[in-house]
């Protein structure tokens, strides 16, 4: 059996410098010692320098003065080590040099107006003392994905990447944040030692039948050096010691790859060598694999057990259950949400119960099923909730022929068209994604039929706010509403589970022929309350505003003897509308027109002539403005003679019919 060791696997030189600065301070100092978290990602180091009276703390607050804190490989920010200055602690900054050049790019350019954005996973201690440099305004995305979901950023952009970041993924963001944004500029951080790392191990996985990446289950670089060579090779395992090495056929693994994370001590990477050395040449009656073995858990079909997930791709999640071959959980057999990702859902080392499909799927694999355990856990969910007619939270996933189907804590649950809403729906896919508090209204174990119903929860509400709004309602009160349809006569609007009617003249100043000028279904209108039955449930509404009255500014606007302008808009027998601005109309009383006796307007004006006028009597209360032309510039018809003026005493007033059309209010239709 041949060994291949990477020759960049253990302490990189920043996790060195720190776990040397803590060793010489526990050995030397006077003082009591603290680390701010673990000084390196490894167990077996921790609890050396725990023997050595080193106190690992998580919250600065914890530190107790006098005492020296040592600040990890990791770093912090600026507020940390101030924090923990003006409380009398000495301060040990043992921050990778790498770090440490992150941080004094990230505040500079902050301080120069760019946004920062940082590649990298959001909870690593190394990106949150990096966001301390930028007063936590960074954004942190951990993938290309990511990318679409951030906010139109104006501001120039500096984009850096944690030092262990996987540099695939890194170019996969620069390419994404190029094509959405300009003016980015990046800073290519990846540490060159994380680099040359995670590029031997691809290359010792591709030409080994085995290999073990040594590190702490906390440690970033080494999660990510054992998908790289997981990628590679199936037979990829993930140890802290020697004593965790898996069992190895010596007849089938020829070749055997070591590579170990930043944070792993020289002498544990010296024990796994010296053991798999000692493992070539045994010569016993029991193989390691066979006592390997014998220590297994055993496994049945239909068995429900907990397990690790160790990897996964776009198809499979692979799973340690302690068994001799690894899990199997095909991807449609993990989750029915059909907008579950793996890339965030998932994550190596986290436990799960799973469902033992088939002890062998043909290949020596454990299939396994995550969603028979969820349906499982999730029928005596919603049992209680039927029982004690608890709402659920259903997500739609797909319409189906008499309703649609949705998914709650793993069960199918079947929601009848009829129960969907209270109101009807003519197309059901736009229920689809969405997610619905539903009652349940039937359950049949044996057959695991569920049935739920959105329908009664909505009547439920709404007979609720209704009680609320007929306790409190009153003239003149205003309610935000949604506008829920449209009439010819008006708008109905929802002010809370209670419909009112917004009459079409109640919608807008100017005159209108239906609703859907002034507002459309779905709206969210502020309404105010003109008048109600609470025995015959009606409510009237008013949309328009008083202040918006195009009147009370014509007061301001308009004064008598003022010539102004206009659009004749209108001829009626005893004179001319003229429009001086949208809803505003004033009128020329035929003798106002002409110089001479005119039969008709039509013998001097025609729809749509600018005419010159001057205001002769302005009346706000009633809406009615006279003007005269005549005072300004009369229009005479052609070979009209003087001598034909209309005699002063012939002059009538208007007659009485035609005031309320003199008016010409905004909305209203003028009946000649």
């Amino acid at each position: 059996m041949e060994l291949v060791i990477a020759n960049s696997a253990g302490f990189c030189f920043g996790v060195n410098n720190a776990v040397k600065i803590v060793f010489e301070l526990a050995t030397k100092s006077d003082h009591k010692i603290y680390t701010l978290g673990p000084i390196i990602h490894n167990d077996q180091v921790v609890q050396k320098l725990t023997k050595h009276g080193v106190t690992t703390i998580d919250n600065p607050e914890e530190a107790v003065a006098p005492a020296k804190v040592v600040i990890r490989a990791h770093g912090v920010g600026p507020k940390i080590i101030e924090g923990l200055k003006n409380r009398g602690l000495e301060v040990v900054d043992a921050s990778c040099r790498y770090v440490e050049k992150i941080h004094s790019l990230v505040n500079k350019k902050y301080k120069e107006g760019y946004q920062i954005i940082i590649a990298g996973d959001k909870t690593h201690p190394e990106i949150i003392g990096i966001n301390g440099w930028c007063d936590n305004s960074a954004f942190i995305i951990e993938d290309e994905y990511n990318v679409d979901k951030l906010p139109d950023i104006k501001k120039k952009i500096c984009v850096v990447a944690q030092t262990t970041f996987i540099r695939e993924k890194w170019e996969k963001i620069i390419l994404r944040l190029n094509k959405r944004f300009e003016n980015v500029l990046k800073f290519d951080t990846i540490c060159n030692a994380t680099d040359k790392r995670q590029t031997e191990a691809e290359k010792i996985s591709k030409i080994v039948d085995m290999v073990l990446v040594i590190g702490g289950n906390n440690s970033s670089n080494t999660n990510k050096l054992y998908q790289i060579c997981k990628t590679n090779c199936d037979n990829t395992f993930k140890i802290q010691t020697a004593d965790d090495i898996p069992p190895v056929d010596i007849k089938k693994i020829k070749k055997i790859g070591i590579t170990a994370g930043a944070s792993t001590p020289d002498w544990v990477i010296k024990e796994v060598i010296h053991k798999m050395s000692e493992l070539d040449r045994q010569d016993m009656e029991m193989s390691f694999a066979d006592a390997f073995e014998s220590s297994l858990v055993t496994l049945t079909t239909g068995q429900i057990t907990k397990g690790k997930i160790i990897g996964y791709n776009n198809n499979e999640v692979f799973i340690d259950m302690g068994y001799k071959s690894d899990g199997i959980i095909p991807m449609q057999e993990f989750s029915d949400d059909p907008d579950f990702n793996p890339e965030k859902s998932l994550k190596v080392g986290d436990e799960i119960d799973v469902f033992v499909v088939r002890v062998n799927d043909g290949e020596g694999n454990v299939l396994l099923s995550k969603k028979r355990v969820d349906a499982v856990k999730g029928l005596e969910v919603i049992e209680r909730a039927y029982e004690n007619k608890q709402p659920v939270k259903v997500k739609i996933t797909e319409k189906v022929n008499g309703g649609v189907i949705g998914n709650a804590s793993g069960v199918r649950v079947f929601i009848p068209a009829s129960q969907i809403s209270d109101r009807f729906v003519k197309d059901l896919s736009e229920f689809v994604k969405q997610v619905l508090q539903v009652e349940i209204i039937e359950l049949n174990k044996q057959k695991r039929k569920v049935v739920g119903s959105a329908r009664i929860l909505i009547e439920k509400n709404k007979e609720a706010a209704s009680s609320l709004i007929w306790d409190s309602i009153e003239i003149g009160k205003t309610y935000k509403g949604q506008v829920k349809s449209l009439m010819d006569f008006g708008a109905f609007v929802d002010i809370g589970g209670v419909d009112g009617l917004v009459h079409l003249s109640e919608l807008s100043w100017n005159k209108i022929r239906h609703p859907s000028e002034v507002v459309k279904v779905g709206d969210e209108i502020i309404v105010s309350v003109l008048d109600f039955d609470k025995e015959k449930k009606r409510i009237s509404l008013g949309y328009k505003k008083q202040s918006d009255n195009p009147w009370i500014k014509a007061a301001e606007k308009y004064q008598v003897g003022n010539v102004v302008s206009g659009k004749v808009v209108r001829l009626v027998p005893f004179g001319a509308f003229v429009e001086l601005e949208e809803g505003i109309d004033g009128l020329v009383h035929i003798s106002q027109i002409s110089s001479v006796r005119l039969g008709k307007p039509g013998d001097a004006l025609k729809v749509g002539q600018q005419v010159d006028a001057k205001i002769i009597e302005f009346d706000t209360e009633s809406k009615k403005i006279s003007l005269s032309i005549k005072e300004v510039n009369p229009i005479d018809p052609e070979g009209a003679k003087k001598e034909e003026s209309i005699p002063a005493a012939e002059v009538e007033e208007l007659p009485n019919e035609h005031v309320e059309e003199m008016t010409n209010t905004i909305g209203e239709s003028i009946k000649e």
